[in-house]
């Protein structure tokens, strides 16, 4: 599950200035908080006198955010964030602004440079390509939308084996677009050319596929995947006693519930699903983050403190009112002493939304451990060593005890994204320029065609 150190709000912008000719362009530079590097991009143009600014964080998958005001004056420039509580103030020079960054009360240097950040992603696939590729477009009846995708299939032949790919939590794209990593365009290209055709495609109301995103649960969700498997049985292409589900995090878990519910799956691959309870795996997640990233041992227990609360909230007062109405329950969990800090109060309202939210509380309740036994289909499950997000030992155990006969394994130095990595924190993502394992590729593929095959 896809998580980021700062959360990032969109803003409306406006903004007053001089000598737009001397600071429009594209501007990066890195902030350095000594235990994590966080790169920012500002995008600032100017009309009739008027400055706007837009910023990205590349390292958080962020982009476009909007800011308030941006204001040039006397070579200084100012970009104010009102809402995330945070201001860039920087001296301008021909080739560099000089500045600090400040947010919340936290300030941190950060020089600028023209240009935009640029990525290396060699195992990006590129066309032409080997194998048929078509737009496609199919429906969920029982929620009455339509979700868009890509379906790849080899060149000659028919009576393939096929898979469904499930992303992760938060809104994704078909190529689970995160971090200028495309896993499933990788994981896609890598299988069609092996003989394995895949369809993939955006999560609803995301990109091309129409629905509601936010008000959707880890169930509406597996509806989506099952329509997608409905989809490929209706293809002359496919074989259809031969389609299986690759889900990846939260899509893994996906693949779980649906193996266990009775449907007619030719086999799942688990790539870091979860195999505990949904909040037990959050408490986990959030104590080893923040543990590999230095945070000290008493801060992390009061967190943990503020996350119960926030739970007791959601649990006594129902998701639905707290998701809609989080202002009114906001003084049940914030300290007293802190109760007229308007940051604080933003940011706890913040997290507060977040686990109200369908999806989040969804999976914070759903328990898979019921769906794994009843599971007769074929079942791979691999974590990453170095995972943070979704921690092999515990999950892989409770596939290895919970489904008869499921092949498991873990891979060393991977993390959560199965990148070679060196600590497995969510800031390396962006940095490693392999999207995933080869070594994985290979046993995905491996494994489906022995199972296909026999």
């Amino acid at each position: 599950m896809k998580r980021v150190i700062f959360i990032f709000t969109t803003l409306i912008l406006l903004c007053t200035a001089v000598f737009p000719q001397k600071i429009t362009g594209t501007w990066n530079g890195t902030l350095d908080y000594g235990t994590f590097k966080l790169r920012i991009v500002f995008h600032i143009e100017e009309k009739n006198g008027v400055y706007s600014t837009t910023m990205d964080s590349p390292d958080q998958g962020a982009k476009d955010i909007q800011t308030a005001s941006t204001v040039f004056k006397s070579k200084k420039l100012t970009i104010n964030m009102p809402k995330l509580f945070a201001v860039f103030e920087g001296k301008v020079s021909k080739n560099s602004i000089e500045g600090t960054f400040t947010q919340m009360g936290k300030a941190a240097p950060l020089v600028l440079v023209r240009g935009n950040v640029d990525y290396n992603r060699p195992q990006d696939p590129k066309p032409p390509f080997p194998y048929h590729v078509e737009n496609v477009f199919f429906n969920n009846e029982k929620a009455d939308i339509t979700l868009a995708g890509t379906f790849t299939y080899p060149e000659a032949g028919d009576n393939f084996p096929a898979v469904v790919l499930i992303t992760g939590s938060g809104a994704q794209n078909r190529d689970e677009e995160l971090f200028n990593h495309r896993p499933f365009a990788v994981i896609a290209d890598y299988l069609t050319r092996n003989g394995i055709a895949v369809l993939r495609y955006d999560d609803r109301g995301t990109a091309e596929s129409k629905g509601i995103y936010h008000t959707a649960t880890i169930q509406d969700f597996a509806a989506d995947a099952l329509s997608a498997v409905s989809y490929l049985k209706t293809r002359n292409e496919i074989n259809p006693q031969k389609i299986g589900l690759i889900g990846h995090s939260e899509g893994g878990t996906i693949a779980f519930m649906l193996a266990g519910g009775g449907n007619d799956l030719a086999f799942i691959v688990s790539m870091a699903g979860s195999a505990i309870k949904g909040d037990s795996l959050m408490k986990l997640q959030r104590h080893l983050i923040s543990s590999a990233m230095g945070i000290p041992s008493k801060q992390i227990a009061e967190n943990e403190e503020l996350v119960e609360k926030m739970t007791e909230t959601v649990e006594k007062h129902t998701a639905d009112s707290v998701f809609n109405y989080p202002e009114l329950f906001i003084d049940e969990i914030i300290p007293v002493q802190l109760a007229g800090n308007a940051a604080v109060r933003k940011s706890l309202t913040s997290e507060l939304v977040k686990i109200a939210s369908p999806e989040i509380y969804s999976l914070m309740m759903y328990d898979p451990t019921e769906d794994l036994q009843k599971i007769n289909c074929k079942v791979f499950a691999i974590n990453g060593e170095k995972d943070l997000q979704v921690p092999a030992d515990i999950n892989l155990g409770n596939v290895e005890k919970y489904v008869k006969g499921a092949s498991i394994k873990k891979y060393p130095n991977l993390n959560h994204l199965f990148q070679t990595s060196k600590t497995g924190l969510v800031t390396e993502y962006v940095e490693i320029e392999e999207t995933i394992s080869p070594e994985v590729l290979e046993d995905i593929k491996n494994w489906i065609q022995k199972i296909v095959n026999e």
